[in-house]
């Protein structure tokens, strides 16, 4: 299976109809990226109430690079991590500019999520999805608001440095800059241009490590832009914190010998972050 899908959600289309209430998809996707210029274009001193040492919820975090403190020169991007725990807390701790569109674009992104999951599942042999594996698949979430200007001197950054997300799956909302690009053959580039609608869909390390490498991460990066001010929605599902990720029994059950070791999930993003963007050498830890 390809590690990057594309979904397509156009007003006429049945999925729009069915998974984002009666043609209404496309205007939940254009809310989300209004919302997210409206964030960027604050104050710098009402974004600034959100950074690390002021926020008041550690999960509501602004931000500027990946981790800056790891770096050896920072990448172009600022951005608004947005942790979910309730919609109560969202409401009370998100950002009122962005805060309804957000949550509206998860909720109903939520159904396709579980669609998908069920379809990946069953090529592993996992025939239910039980309360276990939801935690495990899906048991956390977190949505970033990326913000890329635009860049005097493109050619001497990234937007993003190359990586693969350390999630489940990975729903990416682009607007219509263009500027991803993931890992092909031969060590290349390919391009993924955006398209008006559409949902990019990366598998993340989770699904790599729990599907014992039958579903392969995705390695991908975004180049700074020269013209244009680009934004892009990333939706992270991922194992809770708490959780041990390891291949399923299903996937093993026929034999197969295990790829991965069982990790703490918390102690494998805690991994990811504390270090620059490096490829793909995260999921390393994870090796047997």
């Amino acid at each position: 299976m390809a590690p990057t899908l594309a979904v397509s959600f156009n007003d006429s289309s049945d999925i729009t109809d069915f998974v984002l209430n009666k043609g209404n998809g496309v205007k939940v996707l254009e809310n989300v990226k209004e919302a997210t210029h409206q964030f960027f274009r604050l104050p710098a001193e009402e974004k600034r109430k959100y950074l690390k040492e002021f926020s008041p919820s550690n999960n509501v975090r602004f931000g500027t690079s990946f981790s800056p403190e790891a770096e050896k020169a920072l990448e172009w991007k600022d951005y608004l991590s947005l942790f979910y725990v309730s919609e109560d807390e969202a409401s009370a701790m998100w950002p009122a500019v962005c805060k309804d569109q957000v949550l509206e674009y998860m909720k109903r992104s939520e159904i396709v999520i579980r669609k998908l999951l069920d379809v990946l599942m069953k090529n592993l042999n996992v025939t239910e999805i039980d309360e276990t594996k939801e935690s495990l698949l899906m048991g956390s979430k977190r949505t970033n608001l990326n913000y890329y200007p635009i860049c005097p001197n493109p050619e001497l950054t990234v937007g993003v440095g190359r990586h693969s997300d350390v999630s489940t799956l990975t729903f990416l909302l682009q607007d219509d800059i263009g500027g991803l690009y993931v890992r092909g053959n031969n060590d290349s580039w390919i391009h993924v241009p955006p398209v008006s609608g559409s949902i990019v869909i990366n598998v993340g390390d989770a699904l790599q490590i729990m599907s014992n490498g039958r579903y392969k991460s995705i390695e991908h990066r975004v180049i700074a832009n020269g013209n244009s001010n680009r934004i892009s929605v990333p939706i992270f599902i991922n194992p809770r914190p708490s959780d041990k990720i390891s291949p399923f029994p299903e996937v093993l059950a026929s034999g197969e010998k295990a790829v991965y070791k069982e990790v703490l999930y918390s102690d494998y993003v805690k991994h990811f972050f504390r270090k620059a963007h490096d490829g793909k050498k995260t999921i390393d830890l994870a090796k047997i």
